[in-house]
């Protein structure tokens, strides 16, 4: 530690730090726009600049490290001289347009402008002008004349996204932020990028001009998303959600959102929201009120039981509901006697293991690692901030390798890439035990082929003090997940690594926590897709769109008697319902999401919900209640929460990745499919996002062939490939990707335009299509 004196205070911070930092440590506030603590320093906008005694001048407090027994003053004559000197030039240039700006009333540059700002301007000559720039749907670049070259923009791309999408060009007054040659903005951490601009120059497209900051309520909520569990603050005016921005939490997302935590609120405010109960007559829709549409919905749940017993009847709900939610559809499937309830729409094998599967460490322990082998993993669109965080690791000399069918540009240097196709992970994982044995002199309960790939990973895993294996979305999807994880916990074991599930969705660890899977003999989500039910409750499902074998889903539900959807939007993807049952999303209901490292969320709704939309947990409430259960007299959230996971604090003991091998291979024919879900494909609110819909990340799915099948089938660019799963078939733009396995082809999941198509993995057939 090194011991300053601050304004006359005596301060101590460790070795190494900044002015700025002992600053912040004695609570001591030094103006800035450059400087943020998430970001390297730059030293470029000299608001910093502090009297330090014996120094011939004053000094930038983010960039001149602490000696012992310096004596730093932040108020003295020299110090605000030379402070309001640098605000001076700072408006030299900047447009006189506060009224208009949808920064004003959040402005770092306004509000510093009070305190350091003169009355008024001594400069005369022209202010420079910067054109506008068309860099995407998110963010808006219309007032460049607004921009001081504080570098955060660039900074953040390079450093946390990983991406240098921002740069400057040209140099003085002349200096201006742009992207390359005209390119949109894509990473899609992108929106953060408007938090941290200090002045108007980077703003949200879709909120612009929509709301003054200072019209609108602050609520606090956690991201319906991927398994981070992102905090959020809600932002609302006129009972309307207008805003979502980052809710500091240093041990889940730091500062930052991925962009579909902070833009799916447009589907929020979506024509297509449901706002009363439809009942499908005759193939049209009837909207009733909601007496009729439970009385419906009973009688016949009713009548399908005593037809044909309470086995007939099944549930699915996504991992994006919530605790409470899940809790009460599965004590519900329960007490009409059936065990059919799962939330695992994508899997393919369904092995339950010992407790709920989890990270296996806190979402903070990530950024600390030095050896990490993620497995079936589209890391950077799957898990944005886990993947910042990996990437944070290898900035400090992680060694990060990859092991999948395809390798997609994760914005950060990999140590190695283990590839393989779909079928073949299990032996390429078994190679990486196979070394570890060898090494350990233990016997590996594989058997596998220790080559140069494999060796790499091993002694990596052994070396590193902090290492993990994880596995990704499509590790779990896997037909063969148990296996896989079984033997990932082996070599944890042996490497001293820990081993974690990522999680596809907010909830997927409180979705086994309360049971929202069959216990015994139940049928599970694979079976319930894939053969007609005679009653089907579906929470926030669209089975073609979510689930793993998309075709077999569309087929089943033909045949399916009763399908009740409880949903948010008309337009939901369940093509033969019967009922439409209009809930609240996130933010018109209460609840809890469980993220990935088994941390309990839960937040209040901070909107009335739409229209005649009620809260999931109490229609399902009320329909028990219609039905004669037991057990459905709950008055509050709290309540149902309280029963769902009984005492929080024993948590942690019911979370576990021990399992048992289990799963049916892969179907390994000549060509095998891997299949992605398109970031903003994951679930219905992103689907109707419409600014995230107009991304790059959003565009019609494409077949991406290995260079072999590119060249066996003489394709070129812009060809179009028709590509076929047993009987069902689609045609799509091909592309080359050099990195996919060779007997490999990626086509994406959860799109309309693939929903024909079968299996996530398993065999596919691509043909040459002719040109028109």
């Amino acid at each position: 530690m090194v011991e300053i004196e601050l304004d006359g205070k005596k301060v101590s911070v460790p070795v190494g730090s900044m002015v700025m930092h002992a600053a912040d440590a004695a609570g001591t506030y030094i103006p800035h726009f450059c400087y943020h603590k998430k970001l390297s320093i730059a030293a470029n906008c000299r608001m910093c600049l502090v009297d330090v005694e014996k120094a011939p001048k004053p000094m930038p407090a983010c960039a001149t490290p602490v000696t012992q027994g310096m004596i730093v003053r932040t108020k003295s004559d020299k110090a605000l001289k030379a402070q309001k000197s640098v605000m001076e030039f700072l408006l030299i240039n900047h447009p006189l347009d506060c009224p208009i700006c949808d920064q004003g009333g959040e402005c770092q540059l306004q509000d510093l402008a009070v305190g350091y700002g003169g009355t008024a301007s001594r400069y005369e000559e022209e202010k420079r002008v910067v054109f506008h720039k068309n860099v995407g749907p998110l963010i808006s670049m219309e007032e460049m004349s607004r921009c001081i070259h504080c570098t955060r923009c660039v900074r953040f791309g390079q450093e946390m996204a990983g991406v240098m999408e921002l740069g400057m060009q040209h140099r003085g007054e002349h200096s201006e932020i742009t992207t390359f040659v005209g390119q949109t903005i894509d990473s899609e951490l992108s929106g953060n990028m408007i938090d941290l601009c200090p002045v108007g120059a980077l703003t949200s497209k879709p909120f612009r001009y929509n709301a003054r900051t200072w019209e609108l309520s602050r609520r606090k909520s956690v991201s319906p998303h991927d398994s981070t569990g992102a905090n959020l603050i809600v932002q609302v005016k006129n009972h309307q959600v207008m805003r979502v921005v980052p809710l500091e939490n240093e041990a889940v997302n730091e500062c930052w959102i991925a962009d579909r935590d902070r833009f799916s609120y447009e589907a929020l405010n979506s024509a297509q929201r449901l706002t009363a109960p439809m009942i499908k007559q005759g193939g049209e829709w009837i909207t009733v009120d909601w007496n009729t549409a439970l009385g419906y919905v009973a009688d016949g749940l009713k009548r399908v039981k005593g037809e044909f017993g309470a086995q007939g009847i099944g549930a699915l709900g996504t991992a994006h509901s919530t605790v409470e939610e899940l809790h009460l559809l599965a004590k519900l499937v329960r007490g009409l006697g059936s065990d059919n309830i799962d939330h695992r729409l994508r899997h393919a094998d369904f092995t339950l293991g010992q407790g709920a599967q989890w990270l296996g460490m806190p979402i903070a322990e990530l950024s600390t690692l030095d050896r990490a082998l993620v497995v079936g993993s589209f890391l950077r669109k799957d898990h944005p901030l886990f993947a910042q965080r990996l990437r944070q690791a290898t900035r400090r000399g992680a060694q990060v390798f990859s092991l999948n069918a395809v390798h997609d540009d994760w914005a950060m240097s990999l140590a190695g890439r283990l590839t393989a196709a779909p079928s073949e992970w299990l032996q390429t994982l078994a190679n990486v035990a196979a070394a570890v044995a060898s090494a350990k002199g233990a016997a590996s309960p594989v058997s596998g082929q220790a080559d140069a790939a494999a060796q790499a990973v091993a002694d990596a895993l052994m070396s590193g003090q902090q290492s993990a294996i994880l596995l990704g979305n499509a590790a779990q999807q896997h037909p063969q997940a148990s296996a896989l994880l079984a033997l990932a916990n082996w070599i944890g074991q042996q490497t001293g690594a820990k081993v974690g599930v990522f999680g596809a969705a907010a909830n997927a660890v409180g979705a086994q926590l309360v049971g929202a899977q069959p216990r015994e003999a139940g049928l599970n989500a694979g079976q319930m897709l894939s053969q007609p039910m005679k009653a089907l409750l579906l929470l926030n499902v669209e089975p073609a769109l979510d689930a793993g074998n998309a075709a077999a889903a569309t087929a089943a539900l033909k045949g399916t008697g009763l399908v009740v959807a409880l949903t948010s939007f008309r337009d939901a993807a369940v093509d033969n319902a019967d009922v439409l049952l209009p809930i609240a999303p996130f933010t018109e209901t209460a609840g809890s999401y469980v993220n990935a490292e088994g941390r309990l969320q839960s937040f209040h709704g901070v909107v009335k919900a739409l229209g005649d939309s009620r809260p999931a947990w109490k229609v399902l409430r009320v329909l028990g209640n219609l039905l004669g259960l037991q057990g459905f007299e709950q008055e509050s959230v709290e309540e149902v929460r309280a029963e769902a996971l009984g005492d929080v604090n024993s948590l942690p003991g019911k979370l576990s990745n021990e399992i048992k091998a289990g799963g049916v291979p892969v179907a390994a024919g000549a060509l095998q499919r891997v299949a992605d879900v398109p970031i903003y494909s994951t679930d219905a609110l992103v689907r109707r996002a419409d600014a995230l819909q107009r991304t790059a990340d959003a565009r019609a799915p494409k077949a991406s062939l290995p260079q072999a099948v590119w060249a066996a089938l003489g394709l070129t660019e812009g060809a179009r490939v028709l590509v076929s799963q047993g009987s069902a078939s689609v045609v799509l733009p091909a592309v080359l990707d050099s990195s996919l396995a060779a007997n490999t082809i990626r086509v994406p999941a959860g799109h309309p335009d693939t929903a024909a198509l079968g299996a996530m993995f398993g065999e596919i057939s691509v043909s040459k299509v002719a040109a028109a």
